[in-house]
């Protein structure tokens, strides 16, 4: 008889235990489910206090919701590829330092609505670090925009001609960082023009723009087409900017011959 209480006991807290992660997930409180159930098949419990376990379920939720944040910002930040920052390599030479970039990874310029400008030719690494920028960006929870520039104004254009422009700046004004790869490589047209001084406008003094660029800084004015409309946009984004030149041999190339 005491034998079958003890089952009975048993079968009992099982249900219980059960009910709970239905409740949990049904919350969507899946973290906290998770780390129920792994106390269910270990010790952890046992060594814990009521109001421990459950500051521990709280903290193990915590950690699930960062992280599936961060996740969901890299996902909507859209990057070509993956760049992280302590995969940065500072032996290369090509003008690159470490104690600049370490200032820029902070994140403050970001935070300031200050923008910085990447120069350099083909390979030296440009994207990678705008892309490292990003990535360190939607670890701190600062929502990013990566866009090859050339391919984002055609895509601005045609949603011009659709009517559905607003929407798409509503999207891009969201960003707190908007990182503009490959900039002035195809010239930019009149149709185009208005489109990236509304996009400059919009972000001046209050939200950060990394701009890449093979061009120098000193040709975007050239490369932009219209005195009027490059006079705009550069004296929105250059006086409030870093500056990284990158110099040398193109990484790729390198580690071809490699």
């Amino acid at each position: 008889m005491e034998t079958n209480n003890k089952t009975a006991a048993i079968v009992q807290e099982k249900d219980k235990n059960q009910v709970s992660l239905d409740l949990m997930h049904r919350m969507k409180l899946h973290g906290m489910a998770a780390a129920f159930t792994e106390s269910m098949t270990s010790t952890v419990a046992e060594s814990m206090t009521p109001d421990g376990f459950l500051s521990w379920l709280l903290a193990r939720e915590w950690d699930y919701r960062s992280a599936a944040a961060i996740e969901r910002l890299i996902r909507g930040a859209a990057f070509r590829y993956k760049a992280y920052p302590e995969e940065i390599d500072y032996d290369i030479s090509r003008g690159l330092s470490r104690n600049q970039m370490e200032r820029l990874l902070s994140l403050d310029f970001v935070r300031q609505g200050q923008n910085l400008f990447i120069t350099g030719s083909s390979g030296t690494g440009k994207s990678f670090l705008s892309t490292a920028i990003g990535y360190q960006a939607c670890k701190n929870g600062i929502r990013t925009l990566y866009a090859n520039t050339s391919k984002l104004l055609g895509m601005l254009k045609v949603a011009k001609a659709k009517g559905t422009i607003e929407a798409e700046l509503k999207k891009i004004e969201r960003c707190q960082l908007l990182i503009l790869d490959d900039a002035f490589l195809v010239p930019i047209d009149a149709k185009e023009r208005p489109i990236l001084l509304d996009i400059i406008e919009d972000r001046h003094g209050r939200k950060a723009i990394v701009i890449s660029s093979q061009l120098p800084v000193a040709n975007w004015y050239d490369a932009i087409g219209d005195p009027t409309v490059a006079d705009a946009v550069l004296d929105r984004i250059v006086h409030s900017s870093h500056r990284i030149e990158l110099t040398g041999e193109s990484i790729r190339k390198m580690n071809a011959k490699k």
